[in-house]
């Protein structure tokens, strides 16, 4: 009996060394599954909305009266929901003139991307030219931006549409990596899409 101990010892000995000798390796954070739906889309060609785009058939546009508290400043100003994906593109249009010169709402759109910055590992541009007489900057923000899409786009003389990706979510780059590629589509699919009308 004293000697199957010694030999069962000696047996388990390697064994308890080995584990050891190993390193402790955590495994990667893991993020839920989202399932994410089919893509399809809609018009939005409202009557007297200066502007008609395609949108997914999984958002709604919703009619935005506030802006950070304040009344929006025109009746053009609009969100395109996406209540299954927890996100949000809110979309705030100006009429080019006197009053809203382009040049300053180019800078304004660029100060409001690039305010992003302290959170943002990197910022990509991207010029929009369409068919449509759609001009404007696409822009990508890596890290744990809050945004991490937007755009502006004009047709230079009269009409001016930004845009901004918002999930009601921390932003976390990793868990949102899969949700913000997905709705980047749709986003690029609307721009692509987007015609001005007769003010």
């Amino acid at each position: 009996m004293k000697n199957f101990r010694y030999l069962l010892l000696a047996a388990l000995l390697p064994v308890f060394g080995a584990c050891q000798q190993q390193g402790y390796t955590p495994k990667p954070r893991g993020y839920f599954r989202i399932d994410l739906p089919e893509k399809k889309y809609q018009v939005f060609n409202e009557p007297g909305y200066p502007y008609t785009f395609e949108y997914p058939v999984y958002a709604r546009i919703v009619k935005d009266t506030l802006f950070f508290d304040e009344k929006a400043e025109n009746p053009w100003w609009i969100n395109v929901d996406i209540p299954e994906l927890n996100g949000k593109i809110y979309m705030s249009y100006k009429v080019v003139g006197p009053k809203n010169a382009l040049d300053k709402l180019i800078n304004d759109a660029f100060k409001l991307t690039y305010k992003h910055t302290y959170k943002a590992e990197s910022i990509e541009e991207q010029d929009i030219h369409t068919p449509n007489n759609v001009h404007g900057l696409f822009y990508e923000v890596g890290g744990n931006a809050a945004s991490a899409k937007q755009f502006y786009a004009t047709d230079s003389t009269a009409h001016f549409l930004r845009g901004a990706l918002y999930f009601y979510a921390p932003p976390n780059a990793d868990s949102l990596a899969p949700v913000n590629k997905f709705l980047e589509e749709d986003m690029r699919h609307l721009v692509q899409t987007l015609k001005w009308k007769a003010n």
